[in-house]
């Protein structure tokens, strides 16, 4: 059943009572992480420990070229069969769940009935560059400028204005549904909302907001004059709310009794929380299907010259935070292509044992542009490439290539970044699946040349959601409760001599000019 009611007219209330049974300390808090390649659910114990995980992988979608698609229906399904097993998995019931927090894939696009709940078309992810040439047109028009005035953002297929534009274009009655009303647009954490309360909610929270291309970072609304550039119904568009306060309770058969949600974050964001980069000027970066490092630049947006994104980092207790962020649209996602699309590799696990076999990268350079180069290069037509192969070139060598292109495409990021903040980091807080990797880690610290801080719990987006959502119910007292929780697995320092560091540099940027422009007509 889908009610047709999106919108509450009155806040919503959390009972005393059960707010004070929901801040036990024998309650866990339940972080829903819905990634690019899997949903995760995750529950966390009052100490910040994972108590259990569960993961479920979905279908991939590659209808063209450079076209990327998820069934939104297939994302739903696995995140709550993920619930489900994490619950199963520490044989707990809803009434063990304090609350919910949600993490997820950010600007990837859902558009669905506001009656009967189904999508109208597969969610465009965030990596599709199907509206590329409509970007390019948008900047020879002479918009970079306004659009970054207001968003932050450069314009780009990545973010979701110009994907929800295609849809409303491209799919046949779906515009004057729209129009007339009847359609919502939302980024993964609303269909997961939507979903979560069976249709009467319907909402976003400010990060993945930002990451639209349509919000405003100023006044923290719709933005009509973007709204009207692309020729989208504000109708469409979800409440925004902030990224922890309690939102609603469930109404879905998953759980017997309505459990809080009250915290949302896009996946990058979360992350930037959970490391506890909570003051100015810290950094962290995230390995997992791309690579996204952000810095706090704290109570005022920092416009980037640098090709940089100004974006939300929360909003908490009233308060909104601002960082700068720079996105690699290939990270991780380099090591599951030499796996699936290639066959050199069995497993990512293997990957520092090959690359710690050979001594060096025999000469070979990878740049993963396998979806366009993101920042700070924002070129939608740069295409993979792999340069510098000779008779002696071997699967070690190759593997150790793609891992040193994750690296030297975040020291490209950290180099904009460090331009634009007039510093230099302290340090860098890592997470993501891959940052297991030590010889990735290893290197990452020998090219930027600043220590790289691995924590000892690597799931920071799931528990940033977590905290977001805790804090909004007072199962954690404040941020100074949360930072006591904060510990240390290991500091990669920089090891490798600096005069070879910047020979590696030199000739991976002579790679990356091979790659700039490529698909351009």
């Amino acid at each position: 059943r889908v009610c047709r009611q999106t919108r509450r007219r009155e806040p919503f209330r959390f009972g005393a009572d059960r707010f004070a049974d929901a801040v036990g300390r024998n309650k866990y808090v339940l972080a829903i992480d819905q990634g690019t390649t899997s949903s995760r659910a995750i529950l966390f114990s009052h100490q910040g420990n994972i108590i259990t995980l569960a993961q479920k992988t979905f279908q991939q979608y590659f209808p063209k070229p450079g076209w990327v698609e998820h069934d939104p229906n297939e994302i739903w399904y696995t995140q709550s069969s993920a619930i489900k097993e994490a619950m199963a998995k520490a044989d707990v019931t809803d009434m063990h769940i304090a609350c919910i927090g949600i993490a997820n894939q950010r600007e990837t696009t859902i558009i669905w009935d506001r009656e009967t709940g189904f999508p109208v078309y597969n969610a465009i992810v965030w990596q599709d560059r199907r509206t590329a040439d409509y970007c390019e047109e948008l900047k020879t028009k002479g918009y970079a400028s306004l659009i970054q005035q207001k968003t932050g953002l450069v314009i780009d297929a990545y973010f979701s204005a110009t994907k929800i534009r295609w849809i409303l274009d491209h799919v046949k009655g779906v515009r004057e549904r729209a129009e007339r009303g009847e359609l919502c647009f939302g980024t993964v954490d609303s269909w997961l909302v939507w979903k979560l309360t069976r249709g009467t909610e319907f909402i976003t929270d400010i990060t993945n907001a930002s990451r639209t291309m349509l919000f405003n970072i100023h006044t923290q609304e719709w933005d009509k004059e973007l709204l009207d550039l692309f020729q989208i119904p504000a109708s469409m568009m979800p409440e925004v709310k902030s990224s922890s306060e309690v939102y609603c309770e469930t109404s879905t058969p998953i759980f017997k009794t309505g459990i809080p949600v009250s915290g949302m974050a896009g996946d990058q964001q979360a992350a930037l929380f959970g490391q506890l980069c909570t003051d100015i000027g810290m950094i962290k970066t995230t390995y997992g299907t791309g690579c996204f490092m952000i810095v706090n630049t704290g109570s005022k947006p920092v416009l980037s010259k640098n090709n940089l994104l100004t974006t939300i980092a929360w909003k908490q207790d009233g308060k909104v935070t601002y960082a700068l962020e720079g996105s690699v649209f290939v990270g991780g996602a380099v090591v599951q292509w030499l796996r699936d699309e290639l066959g050199l590799i069995q497993s990512a696990a293997i990957t520092e044992q090959l690359a710690n076999s050979v001594p060096d990268n025999g000469g070979v350079y990878f740049v993963p542009a396998l979806t366009g180069l993101g920042a700070p290069y924002w070129d939608q037509y740069a295409r993979g490439v792999i340069i510098g192969i000779t008779r002696g070139t071997s699967t070690a060598h190759l593997t150790r290539a793609a891992l040193e292109g994750i690296c030297y495409q975040v020291y490209d990021v950290l180099v904009a970044m460090e331009n634009d903040i007039h510093a230099k980091p302290k340090e860098i807080r890592v997470d993501g699946g891959a940052i297991a990797n030590n010889f990735l880690m290893q290197f990452q610290a020998d090219i930027c040349r600043c220590p790289v801080v691995r924590p000892r719990v690597l799931e920071t987006t799931a528990l940033g959601a977590a905290y977001l959502a805790g804090l909004a119910i007072g199962y954690w007292k404040d941020v100074d409760e949360l930072k006591e929780q904060w510990s240390l697995d290991n500091i990669f320092s920089a090891e490798m001599h600096e005069e070879t560091a910047e020979t590696l540099l030199t000739e991976w940027h002579k790679a990356v000019g091979r790659s700039l422009n490529w698909a351009a007509d």
